[in-house]
Order: structure tokens, then sequence, then C-alpha cells
């Protein structure tokens, strides 16, 4: 089963063109001023079976490029995300995934299902958030330690290059807003805070 935070059906500020986007719940690096806290703690989120996901995602298949898997740290549950890559790439879409783990210290694992997930996706952006090396020139990231590891050819620099940083902002039936993508978060919610008031901005 899979441990969930929020799933995301069709968004474009999550990594190349429409995607399904998959936040996973746990993560252990907790990084300094991590804007995602609500997805550390673990054994807390929706439980999803790999079947249930990948349904969500074949209903989405004409209108998606590919999925992307966030967090919370995918590869605290790289056994299910495997198996669920498997699938999609099956249908021929791209994998992103994000980690705040480096290529290097996920190989050193030695893991089967660290490596298993790590040979379907397409597109790795690996590195922790460091708040000393803010910096939010390049698409989808938010220091300039982040990486973009290439692990299939479906994707190159060029592709990268096409796209900048932005952020989407959806008004849930609570009359609440949620906000995902790569920004100066912290202005974004103050901003937001000041206009709708804290319990309105997630």
């Amino acid at each position: 089963m899979l441990d969930v935070y929020k799933i995301i059906v069709n968004t474009t500020v999550e990594g190349p063109g429409n995607r399904f986007c998959i936040w996973t719940q746990g993560c252990k690096k907790h990084c300094p001023d991590c804007w995602a806290k609500d997805t550390w703690a673990f054994g807390c989120g929706k439980k999803y079976n790999v079947d249930d996901i990948f349904n969500q995602i074949l209903i989405q298949i004409d209108n998606i490029d590919g999925v992307t898997f966030l967090g919370g740290e995918p590869f605290e549950q790289a056994y299910d995300l495997s198996l669920l890559a498997e699938k999609v790439k099956s249908k021929g879409l791209s994998i992103v995934c994000f980690t705040g783990y480096t290529i290097e210290e996920l190989r050193t694992k030695n893991d089967m299902s660290v490596n298993s997930l790590l040979s379907y996706i397409d597109l790795l952006i690996d590195g922790g958030f460091e708040k000393d090396n803010f910096d939010l020139s390049r698409p989808w990231v938010g220091s300039s330690n982040q990486r973009y590891i290439f692990l299939s050819d479906f994707y190159s620099q060029d592709d990268i290059d096409k796209y900048k940083n932005k952020i989407e902002a959806k008004i849930k039936t609570d009359g609440s807003i949620e906000i995902n993508g790569m920004g100066d978060f912290k202005k974004i919610k103050e901003s937001l805070y000041l206009q709708l008031g804290k319990n309105r901005v997630k």
C-alpha cells in the first residue's frame, strides 16, 4: 500500500507538460525551511494500493504527458512506487521523480527496490532544499544544489530550458486555496494570508 499525502490528477507546474502528480507521505530528511512539512510524518496519509492509483492515471491518460512522484520522500516507498512506475511506463508515459537524496546516496544504498524505481525514472531531480542556496532561476527547484539527472533519453536539458518556475492555485470546495508548483512560498503565503486569512491557505 502507498501512503499518500495528496494527488493532483492534472497539473502543468510539476515537471514537463501536463502531469499526474503523487505526493507521498513520510520523509526522514527534514530540510530546514521545507515548505511541505505536512508530508514529513509517516503513516498518516491516505492509503492506496498500486492498482487504485494506476486506474486513476488511466482515466487521465489522454490528458497527461507523464507522472511525477514527489513528497515527502518517494524513495521511502520505493517498492510500491516501482510497481506503479512499471505500469506507467508500459503506457508510454514519462516519469519524473523528486528526491531529497542525491543519486549517489541512492545508489550507495544498494537496495533492490530503490534500484528498481530508478530504472523506470526518466528525470530525477535530486538533492534536498538548502535555504542558504535559495535559487528560483531554474524550473521546479528551489535551491542551486538540486540537479536534473537524465536517467533515460526521454528528456534533455533543452526540454528543461523551455520552462520557468510557476505556481498553480486551486480553490477547494471548503473555500480554502491550495497552491503547488515552485516559487517563494513564504512570500506567496504571507500575501494570501493578508488577503484571505491564514486558515484558508494550504
